[in-house]
């Protein structure tokens, strides 16, 4: 850790054409945010200054070059320039080349400092994956972006939704996605058995971290099939018997806690009523429609399988709602608190390894 009271988290601007930087300068006002942390922003300095402009906060934004530098304050943002000095140029609410290289440089930026061990982690703005291409950066977004700046093979999304009064457990509710960014028609070749099992094995562990002090169990990790009624014994497909099953068999055997694999649409509800800490969802909207109907401002994206810790908010750009001043911040307020209590985690291995 960083400090020994308050962990360093670098949030990036994301693109500036959408909502990123807004969202960025509106959270650092919050006496929340900076209650449980020491943020440092990243990114281009006059994109944030016109965003608290836009929304009439006073926030001197200064450029530092050293994370020593930074401490917790409502009204200065410490700001390591990354991004170019293009990004202030890009225009709101399109997709633009700039904008996808300047989000890019951004997150760049920030993992580095993470991999050098001078920040404890890292909170990303929405990025357009248009833009991010039009670039000429081939990635789907920032979780194929950050495995290979990490060069992390075994890696998994979660959409993490934190502990509510009157829905899930005491841990929230964590949904790893087997497969993310790629069209249906590819994701359902990709579902294998390995594949699976990797991806229970990292929700048991992130649940386990993000559950630390509250879960005495194993975490508890429900299963989605791919086809309807979990294919109704192989009427709707066979997918079911022959390659999510033994992986869940195989993890069982492990000392996980899983079980599956369950019609989508149920286990989802039964996971809303606390039976499970996690969901395997085997595509994209299966898991991102479930969760986001659950809690669409409060969900988190959580990078599972990174040597660095990683969260984000779990919207994109809204370029339609981009420089207007009407951007929701608490997501991005949700994923910092998130990044804060598996920074913790993160440091307590670190030094259980180390002493």
């Amino acid at each position: 850790m960083m400090s020994s009271s308050k962990p360093l988290l670098a949030l990036t601007q994301g693109d500036p054409a959408g909502v990123g930087p807004e969202i960025v300068v509106a959270a650092w006002a919050d006496a929340g945010l900076q209650s449980i942390c020491r943020p440092l922003a990243v990114g281009n300095l006059e994109v944030f200054r016109r965003a608290a402009k836009l929304w009439g906060i006073r926030l001197e934004v200064v450029e530092i070059t050293d994370p020593v530098e930074v401490a917790p304050s409502p009204t200065r943002m410490p700001c390591l320039a990354a991004g170019g000095s293009q990004a202030a140029d890009v225009p709101a609410g399109r997709i633009d080349p700039r904008g996808g290289q300047a989000a890019l440089e951004s997150v760049v930026a920030a993992v580095r400092l993470a991999q050098a061990g001078r920040i404890d982690g890292l909170v990303t703005g929405p990025l357009s994956k248009a833009a991010l291409h039009a670039a000429g950066h081939d990635y789907p977004g920032h979780t194929e972006l950050l495995g290979d700046l990490c060069r992390s093979d075994r890696l998994a999304m979660m959409l993490y939704l934190g502990p509510q009064p009157d829905m899930f457990g005491p841990a929230g509710l964590g949904v790893v996605h087997v497969t993310l960014h790629m069209a249906l028609a590819d994701a359902l070749r990709a579902v294998t058995s390995d594949r699976i099992a990797e991806c229970i094995t990292l929700a048991g562990e992130a649940l386990q971290r993000l559950g630390a002090g509250c879960l005495t169990d194993p975490p508890r990790i429900g299963v989605c099939a791919l086809n309807p009624h979990a294919g109704e014994e192989g009427l709707f497909g066979n997918e079911e018997q022959e390659v999510i099953m033994p992986a869940v068999l195989r993890c069982r055997r492990q000392g996980f806690e899983v079980s599956g694999p369950y019609p989508a649409d149920t286990l989802m509800a039964r996971a809303r009523d606390a039976e499970f800490d996690a969901v395997v969802a085997m595509y994209h909207d299966q898991g991102h429609i479930a969760l986001k109907l659950l809690g669409m401002h409060q969900a988190v994206n959580v990078t599972l399988g990174l040597p660095i810790v990683r969260t984000s908010v779990a919207h994109g750009t809204a370029f339609d709602l981009a420089w207007q001043a009407k951007a929701e911040t608490t997501g991005l307020i949700e994923a910092v608190r998130v990044a804060v209590q598996l920074a913790d985690v993160h440091q307590q291995d670190r030094t259980a390894i180390t002493s």
